[in-house]
């Protein structure tokens, strides 16, 4: 059977599913049966394919252990009995589920392909919301193995020996009228 229209003959082909015979300008070719079809019936199941074994692959991931099982996929029966046989084996083990988290305290995020960025600081792997050394309280490694503290550590000090040097000056009153947590700090 041919395909297209009066003026473009050679445009399109017709499904060749016996109920369908729709007009396709753009069809697909089973690459089990090699026949045309429509977008609708182009999958092996939608025209009944007699030929899809060889090309077809299926995995069913199992709940408990989240192992990849192949089968053919041409019936469900045939899929849940693959399943029963896993999880009878001694290889479908629940502790494999457990998957990489966060481990920033609290976050319960998932750490997959796609969300895990490295700090370049302390070389952990963090959520994208923690990704930042001051998102997850990034302790820096040095190559000695010891740790030197935080950046936000020698940010005080240096404010500290600036105060100390007569630099910065508290602000109106004595410091006995004022509490301690009420200071602020004036540039020179």
């Amino acid at each position: 059977m041919g395909g297209g229209t009066e003026a473009f003959p050679d445009l399109g082909r017709h499904c060749q599913r016996s109920d369908c015979n729709q007009l396709d300008f753009l069809p697909f070719k089973c690459d089990g049966c090699h026949q045309v079809f429509c977008l609708e019936h182009r999958t092996y199941k939608s025209h009944e394919c007699p030929r899809s074994e060889p090309n077809s692959r299926k995995v069913v991931v199992c709940e408990i252990c989240s192992t990849s099982i192949e089968t053919t996929g041409r019936d469900e029966k045939e899929e849940k009995a693959i399943l029963e046989k896993h999880e009878k084996s001694g290889e479908c083990d629940s502790s494999k589920k457990k998957k990489p988290v966060c481990p920033v305290r609290r976050c319960k995020q998932v750490l997959t392909f796609s969300n895990t960025s490295t700090c370049k600081t302390c070389q952990l792997n963090f959520c994208l919301k923690h990704r930042f050394p001051t998102e997850h309280s990034c302790k820096q490694r040095s190559p000695s193995g010891g740790n030197k503290g935080r950046w936000h550590d020698n940010l005080l000090a240096a404010l500290w020996a600036r105060s100390d040097n007569g630099c910065a000056k508290t602000g109106g009153g004595s410091p006995a009228s004022q509490p301690s947590a009420s200071h602020s700090v004036q540039a020179c």
